[in-house]
């Protein structure tokens, strides 16, 4: 593969579920049939319109999110990464992850992705008591996900992700200790472990809750932490942990690091050369956007005039992203990670120090142990602390210009 191909990362929205979550708030819903087949027929056509435009860069990572990608027949999936590597300059070494529920992720399907290319699984677990289940509103069952998680082994993946959540509702801090305990056995590549948000436009949002206290919530917190690096995983984000470096989650890291991505299918989110910008949300706009471009091909239109047309409808809120906000994302989602943001980026980026733009910030943590400098192989990172980390929502915010 050409050297000088730029990186891309994309990210395929299947917004398709059994039911949606009572805590979440993603773009998901459930469908018939045909709306499914729509959909993706739609999808197709949007994956095939994108390559051209990216045909001078090199896609690395592969993730197709939801929703719940394991609850359409297997065949659209496995099609849609099929048209991806036909249409895209996919990287031999490519990481292709999908998420999957137990409820749907049946050994037939599980077969049917590793063989067609995907080579990273994340499994939702949450946890792995049934009454804390059903309170979430989940359709699976803890013996679900064991026979998911042996599936997976079975259909040759060895890289994957388990989704852990803390603060949940009647949940105690023994529970989801045990939780953690049970999925440690099972020695997955990658834990995810996360606490519960209760976010607006949900239905917890309008329910009473019996949520752990804030200081249970960081006794699981610091727990989760002490536990897995007993057992040989390195937290390398905020939430996330691995066991070896090569199986930490490259697509995230994009996103942490501010790379190249491009989202396909409903209401996914795009970040290309500083370029921003959303798909329609509304399913039956999205379709009939696609339906008029086949229509506009058998008319024999320019392509150009096709492609800058659909351009228009289906993209939303194109911004190109200006130097402050650049330097604000490069702060609050680079301090996520462990090892924090690089110095020497920040001035190769920007054109600037720093401590130009950040002194009083940078300063006011680092007296306070909140934040501290290090260098490695001759280069200086600024990253959280142990403590810092606690509070990093109020330090992050602070790098955001008034």
């Amino acid at each position: 593969m050409n050297k000088t191909l730029k990186r891309l990362s994309l990210y395929i929205h299947i917004p398709f579920c059994v039911r949606k979550c009572l805590y979440c708030d993603f773009l998901s819903f459930n469908a018939d049939n045909d709306l499914i087949d729509e959909y993706f027929k739609a999808l197709g056509k949007e994956i095939v319109l994108n390559a051209g435009e990216y045909a001078d860069y090199e896609v690395d990572s592969i993730f197709f999110g939801g929703g719940t990608p394991s609850f359409p027949d297997a065949k659209y999936i496995c099609d849609t990464l099929s048209l991806i590597f036909e249409s895209f300059h996919v990287s031999d070494k490519a990481e292709i992850s999908l998420e999957v529920n137990p409820a749907s992720a049946i050994f037939g399907k599980l077969n049917s992705y590793r063989r067609a290319g995907f080579n990273r699984i994340s499994i939702g677990a949450q946890t792995l008591n049934d009454e804390e289940l059903m309170k979430l509103g989940r359709v699976h069952n803890a013996s679900m996900f064991y026979d998911t998680y042996e599936n997976a082994k079975r259909a040759g993946f060895d890289n994957i992700n388990i989704d852990l959540m803390s603060a949940i509702p009647g949940q105690s801090l023994e529970s989801y200790l045990d939780t953690v305990k049970k999925v440690l056995s099972l020695r997955p590549e990658h834990i995810s472990a996360y606490s519960l948000i209760v976010e607006e436009g949900t239905p917890f949002y309008d329910m009473e809750l019996d949520v752990p206290s804030e200081d249970v919530d960081r006794k699981m917190y610091h727990e989760t932490k002490s536990i897995l690096a007993a057992n040989g995983y390195h937290r390398y984000e905020i939430s996330n942990y691995a066991l070896s470096e090569d199986k930490e989650c490259h697509h995230n890291k994009v996103y942490w690091t501010r790379g190249n991505y491009l989202g396909l299918g409903l209401g996914a989110s795009s970040m290309v050369e500083n370029v921003r910008w959303k798909n329609v949300s509304d399913i039956k706009k999205y379709i009939e956007i696609f339906a008029a471009k086949e229509d506009k091909d058998r008319n024999n239109v320019d392509k150009a005039d096709v492609f800058v047309d659909n351009f228009k409808k289906y993209r939303e809120d194109v911004e190109k992203l200006p130097i402050k906000s650049q330097m604000e994302e490069f702060m609050f989602l680079g301090l996520r990670l462990v090892r924090g943001v690089s110095l020497e980026e920040f001035k190769n980026n920007f054109s600037c120090d720093i401590h130009e733009v950040y002194a009083e910030t940078i300063d006011k943590y680092k007296n306070m142990g909140l934040l501290k400098e290090y260098t490695i192989d001759g280069h200086t990172n600024l990253c959280l602390t142990d403590e810092g980390i606690d509070v990093s929502n109020t330090i992050m915010a602070d790098f955001l210009f008034d």
